[in-house]
C-alpha cells in the first residue's frame, strides 16, 4: 500500500543531499551527489547549472530507492550567503561565489568604515567579515560588468525552487545571511542595499520557511516530482534544527559535522546591544526557519579537527568505536591539539609515551572544549540552554556523545540520518497543508542516553560518494 511522501533537498557546500520521508516524518531513503567547485584566479566558484545538476542526480537516486507513493511536497534548504543573479530572460549572469571565498575582503573592510561596524552588527546580527552576500554582490558588480543587468538575486535554495517551477521568493533565514536584512524590522535595509549597488527590486518578496510557492513543473526530471508543492526550507543549519526537533525556546542543536555548529533557538526580538554582545563572542544572530524565533549560531570547526586527526591516525568508521573506547580510558596528559585558521592541526607535547589512543583522546577533548566554550559564551548573554539535541556524523561517536553529555544536562541524540533533509521535507509538508505549521511537525525520534548510537537506515548514495 502506497503512502504520501515528502522530499527534502539540502544543498550543502560539498554535496547535495536528498531525503525522502513519510508524512509521519520517518526517513525512508537518503542520497547525495557531489557539488564540485572550481578554483579560479579570482577565487572559488561554481556554475548555477552545476547546482541544479547535483539536485537532479541526488533526487533521482533517492527516489529510485523510495517506496511507492505520491510525492506531496519538496522542501529545499541550502547553505547561506552564496547567490545567483538572473537577467530579464531568467538566465544566470555570473558564477556563484562560494560563501567561504574571501575575494571581497577589501570590500568587507569598507563595510565597517562606511556603514559603521557597530551599526552593521546591531542591525544584521553579523560580524564585519568577507562572508556575506552584500560584499560579494558589490564585487560582482565591479568585476563582472554583466552583473549590473541583473533583475533578480536568489539564495541557493530559492534558486532551486524557482528552477523547479516555483514562485520567486526570499526566505527569512537565508535573507539573514545576506547583510541586507534588518533583524529589528525583518525588512530589507536600504542603506546596505545602496552600499552594495543592489536595487530593492533585485530581491524577491520575503516569505517564511514552509510557505507554499507553487508546484514542480512537469518538465523537471524525475517526473515523479511533477505537481509536488514547493517551498524554501531555509538555511541548512536551521532546517537541521527542525529535522532534529530542536526548535523549542532554549533548545540547542549540536550539529556535529565537519564544521560543528551550535544553533540556539530564542524568542524574537533581541535588543541590538545583546546582538552586538553575541556577535562579539563569535556567533551570529538571524531569523529562524520557525516563525517568531531567532537563531543564534556558532561554528567551532571541532569536527574538522577530529577529521584531520582521524586521517592522521589512519582509521575509518569501522575502527571508530575501538578508538573511542581506548581514548576514553586514557588519562589527560601534556599533549595538545589545536586547529589553525587554515585548517591545519598543530600538535604539541608529544612525548615518548604518546600513543594513537592518547592523540585521539586529546583531539576529542579539544573539540569538546570548543563547543563547551561557545555554549558558555552564548549562555553569558542569553542564560543557559534548556536542552541539547545532537545530530550529524560525529554524533555517531560514543566518545563525542559522552563528552557533551558530561558537560551539559539534558542531552539527547536525534535518531535521524540527515537532519537537514528531514527538516526540509517536513517544511515541505507544511507547504502542502499536512501540518498547521513548523511547531506541529512529527517529533524526531531521540535517545536520552548520549552514549547510545544511531539506528541504521536504508539509504542510497551516488557512486563514489560517502556517507
Amino acid at each position: 500500500m502506497s503512502e504520501a511522501l515528502l522530499v527534502g533537498v539540502d544543498v550543502g557546500t560539498t554535496s547535495c543531499k536528498v531525503t525522502v520521508c513519510t508524512a509521519e516524518g520517518r526517513e525512508v531513503t537518503n542520497a547525495k551527489a557531489p557539488l564540485t567547485w572550481q578554483v579560479t584566479p579570482e577565487g572559488v566558484e561554481v556554475a548555477p547549472s552545476a547546482i541544479l545538476d547535483a539536485v537532479a542526480a541526488a533526487t533521482a537516486s533517492a527516489l529510485a530507492e523510495a517506496p511507492p507513493g505520491e510525492v506531496m511536497a519538496v522542501g529545499v534548504a541550502s547553505m547561506g550567503e552564496a547567490g545567483v543573479l538572473l537577467n530579464g530572460r531568467g538566465e544566470p549572469l555570473a558564477p556563484v561565489i562560494a560563501w567561504h571565498d574571501d575575494r571581497d575582503r577589501a570590500l568587507a573592510d569598507r563595510i565597517g568604515r562606511e556603514l559603521g561596524a557597530a551599526e552593521f552588527t546591531g542591525a544584521t546580527g553579523l560580524p564585519v567579515i568577507p562572508q556575506w552576500s552584500l560584499s560579494k554582490h558589490r564585487w560582482l558588480v565591479e568585476h563582472h560588468p554583466h552583473s549590473a543587468e541583473a533583475v533578480r538575486r536568489f539564495g541557493i535554495a530559492e534558486w532551486v525552487v524557482r528552477a523547479l517551477g516555483g514562485e520567486e521568493a526570499s526566505e527569512y533565514s537565508l535573507a539573514s545571511r545576506t547583510g541586507w536584512l534588518r533583524l529589528d524590522t525583518a525588512q530589507w535595509w536600504p542603506e546596505a542595499l545602496d552600499w552594495s549597488a543592489a536595487r530593492p527590486s533585485l530581491l524577491p518578496p520575503l516569505v517564511r520557511a514552509g510557505s507554499p510557492l507553487g508546484r514542480v513543473n512537469a518538465s523537471w526530471a524525475p517526473a515523479r516530482l511533477a505537481g509536488a508543492v514547493l517551498t524554501v526550507a531555509g538555511h541548512d543549519h536551521l532546517a537541521a534544527a527542525v529535522g532534529a526537533g530542536a526548535v523549542r525556546d532554549g533548545d540547542q542543536l549540536d550539529s556535529c559535522g565537519t564544521a560543528e555548529a551550535l544553533v540556539r533557538t530564542v524568542p524574537a526580538p533581541l535588543q541590538p546591544a545583546l546582538v552586538r554582545r553575541l556577535v562579539a563572542a563569535g556567533v551570529t544572530v538571524g531569523h529562524h526557519a520557525v516563525p517568531g524565533r531567532l537563531s543564534v549560531l556558532g561554528d567551532t570547526r571541532g569536527g574538522l579537527l577530529l577529521q584531520n586527526v582521524q586521517r592522521l591516525l589512519g582509521f575509518g568508521s569501522r575502527e571508530l568505536a575501538d578508538f573511542d573506547t581506548r581514548a576514553l580510558a586514557c588519562p589527560t596528559g601534556p599533549l595538545t591539539a589545536d586547529l589553525e585558521d587554515d585548517g591545519n592541526v598543530v600538535l604539541r607535547g608529544i612525548g615518548r609515551d604518546a600513543s594513537p589512543a592518547q592523540l585521539w583522546h586529546t583531539a576529542l577533548r579539544s573539540a569538546a572544549d570548543r563547543a563547551i566554550r561557545m555554549d558558555a559564551d552564548m549562555s553569558a548573554v542569553l542564560g543557559p540552554h534548556q536542552r541539547t539535541v545532537m545530530t550529524g556524523g560525529w554524533s555517531r561517536s560514543r566518545a563525542v556523545r559522552q563528552l557533551r553529555g558530561d558537560a551539559w544536562k539534558d542531552v539527547t541524540v536525534a535518531q535521524v540520518q540527515e537532519a537537514g533533509g528531514r527538516g526540509a521535507a517536513l517544511l515541505g509538508g507544511c507547504a502542502a497543508g499536512l501540518y498547521p505549521g513548523p511547531e506541529d511537525l512529527p517529533p524526531a525520534p531521540v535517545t536520552a542516553d548520549p552514549a547510545v548510537g544511531q539506528r541504521p537506515l536504508a539509504s542510497s548514495a551516488m557512486p563514489g560518494s560517502t556517507r
